[in-house]
């Protein structure tokens, strides 16, 4: 009922610059949070950054400041300028939306992800 679709992610040397996005579409009634995740070879899925329907936004405390979220609600969309990339932020990214969707159910909603890989 509800798809999320990812893009921007691809190949980029360090201290370079991706814009990731995805929309959701399908029966939304509201979509509460939406953002994004991400997980390398090895590692486990961790936070990267979320944003709530108030305009709330929550980072993962090693991006400092590099990573900036934000949300196109006419379009269900959000949004994501990485800038100072490092080789470390290489991994797949995973959107995930949490939605209202019709007929008034609650679900949470993933991408199949994006590569990101950032050469040194």
């Amino acid at each position: 009922q509800v798809q999320l679709v990812e893009s921007g992610g691809g190949l980029v040397q360090a201290g370079g610059s991706l814009k990731l996005s995805c929309s959701a579409t399908g029966s939304i009634i509201k979509i509460n949070v939406m953002g994004w995740y991400r997980q390398a070879p090895g590692k486990q899925r961790e936070l990267v950054a979320t944003v709530t329907s108030a305009g709330t936004t929550n980072y993962a405390d090693s991006l400092k400041g590099r990573f900036t979220i934000s949300r196109d609600d006419a379009k269900n969309t959000v949004n994501m300028e990485m800038n100072s990339l490092k080789p470390e932020d290489t991994g797949v990214y995973y959107c995930h939306a949490n939605v209202i969707r019709r007929p008034f159910v609650v679900s949470d909603y993933w991408g199949q992800g994006t590569q990101v890989t950032v050469s040194s």
